[in-house]
């Protein structure tokens, strides 16, 4: 077996007993997507064999599962309900092409900006969203829920919820599920446990005809092979303006949730994978499920986590798992119809136990409170709209409590040398989060007549900065003082408009550093 296919600490075995897992809970996850987005369950199902198949091959990242996933569904439903599925498909290329040129500008190294609160937070977020999709299959289709009437009504929480015996067949099979899943793996690890789960549950409902539901009562997964097809819209400026928001908006969402999933798999294997491979994998996926009458999707964090925990570590399982949903389709679907969904909700459910950082409940009171405030914004923001609002609400928390606590790193010290000249020593960024601290240490009435200030320690970043030091000679002027400041880098003293001719030029000594703004670009 090429080493491409396995690789380092994958064997043949493990990866298709895994691949077989994974594929056989892909198929609920496919056809609820395809729900969600307003599509038929074929379309969910073709995305799920060729998006897993192809970054299998193509992505930066063996043993990650890829395929439909809510994340994008939700933003798919209000496309397909104003214009078709034709123009979801043109999307989904679009998506790809962005993603492949995100991996070509090898975008991929900016998810190491995430901090790991929003990391915790988007993992325990997902593991919510993955609890609160199987509470669907506890209800019944069609009737209103118990939250009928309030403001939850239609929520994902507003369930029919089922009744009597049926109600508990269902509890008592995915209790046992998850107790096999747990307990095998005491006793051996040579097939993974929750294959043996599956194999179990459905041996027991066909043998003592327990009335539950099964995966043939949501939908039937039987069809051909998925053909080529152009889709069917007007290659105009009206349509590129009409799907181009939405490319973006799937690009960005599929990227960030395969990244994250990519570093989640990383630590979890002790391994790296190569993000910017990855950006280009999904793109090649997407665009090819467009033109093939595919949803599209990305990286699949319960499956993923389906697979590393059955031994899944090479491209084979990833490989494989696809190869097996396509079989099912073809050939399968009579016999995969007749799973309980019982089964697979017990899978999603150990995968949802695994899948939540429970240390966070421990440490939440031991970190910075503005790192707590993070993780659980974060996870909230996660469930109630998309991952992508939620890292980008993350991110720029996190990034104003850095410049918020960096804005307290600036020192000034001021001292009388021989000549009797006050010299002002600055220490720390000046930017825009410490300007204000910067200019309330000067006192231009109080100080001697000749006045330095040494930059030697400090760096000027962007024009906050440059406009600070721009009114505090404005200042020293006003008061009739002479003002020198020294060891600011050559951008500064090109940039400054009021300052410039203040300051002492000392070719040897000055900094040579970039600032950003946009004057020298």
């Amino acid at each position: 077996m090429p080493d491409f296919l396995l690789g380092e600490g994958a064997s043949l075995k493990n990866d298709l007993l895994s691949g077989l897992t994974v594929a056989l809970a892909l198929v609920p996850e496919a056809v609820a997507f395809a729900f969600v987005a307003g599509v038929e369950p074929l379309v969910g199902l073709y995305a799920a064999f060729m998006v897993g198949f192809i970054t299998g091959v193509l992505g930066g990242r063996p043993g990650m599962i890829s395929g439909a996933t809510g994340a994008l569904a939700v933003v798919m439903v209000s496309l397909v309900a104003l214009h078709g599925v034709e123009y979801l498909f043109i999307t989904v290329v679009l998506m790809g092409l962005l993603q492949i040129f995100a991996g070509i500008l090898r975008l991929g190294k900016f998810i190491r900006m995430v901090p790991y609160p929003v990391m915790l937070g988007f993992v325990n977020g997902l593991a919510i969203v993955i609890f609160l999709a199987q509470l669907s299959q506890f209800g019944v289709p069609g009737e209103p829920g118990w939250l009928h009437g309030t403001f939850m009504q239609d929520s994902i929480l507003d369930v029919a919820w089922l009744q009597g015996k049926e109600l508990y067949s269902l509890v008592a099979l995915v209790v046992l599920t998850m107790l096999i899943i747990n307990l095998l793996p005491r006793l051996t690890t040579a097939v993974p446990s929750s294959l043996v789960a599956i194999v179990v549950v459905s041996g027991l409902v066909l043998g003592l005809d327990i009335d539950t539901k099964i995966v043939g009562d949501v939908a039937s997964i039987q069809g051909g092979l998925p053909s080529f097809h152009i889709p069917a819209v007007p290659f105009t400026f009206e349509t590129l303006f009409i799907v181009f928001p939405y490319a973006i908006i799937l690009a960005a969402i599929g990227l960030i949730e395969s990244l994250l999933t990519m570093r989640l798999i990383d630590e979890l294997t002790e391994s790296r994978g190569r993000g910017n491979k990855e950006c280009i994998g999904q793109g090649v996926a997407n665009t090819v499920a467009g033109f093939f009458g595919g949803m599209g999707g990305c990286a699949m964090i319960g499956q993923s986590m389906i697979n590393v925990n059955s031994g899944g570590r090479g491209r084979l399982s990833s490989i494989s798992a696809a190869g097996f949903l396509l079989l099912f389709i073809l050939v399968g679907s009579q016999f995969i119809e007749q799973i309980p969904l019982a089964a697979l909700i017990g899978v999603m459910f150990i995968v949802v136990v695994g899948t939540f950082e429970w240390s966070s409940f421990r440490i939440i009171r031991k970190v910075p409170g503005t790192d707590a405030l993070i993780l659980v914004v974060v996870s909230a923001v996660t469930v109630a709209t998309d991952l992508a609002v939620a890292v980008v609400v993350g991110v720029i928390i996190s990034a104003l409590v850095f410049a918020w606590e960096h804005a307290k790193h600036i020192r000034i010290e001021a001292r009388e040398d021989h000549k009797g000249s006050t010299v002002y020593a600055v220490t720390g960024p000046l930017f825009f989060g410490s300007v204000t601290s910067f200019l309330a240490r000067f006192d231009p009435r109080a100080d001697n007549d000749d006045v330095i200030i040494d930059f030697a320690r400090s760096r000027v970043a962007a024009h906050s900065g440059l406009e600070a030091i721009d009114t505090l000679a404005d200042r020293y002027v006003a008061a009739g003082k002479t003002l020198r400041l020294v060891h600011l880098s050559d951008e500064c003293r090109r940039l400054l408009k009021r300052a410039g001719n203040l300051v002492e030029v000392n070719v040897i000594e000055d900094p040579k550093y970039f600032v950003a703004e946009d004057s020298l670009a």
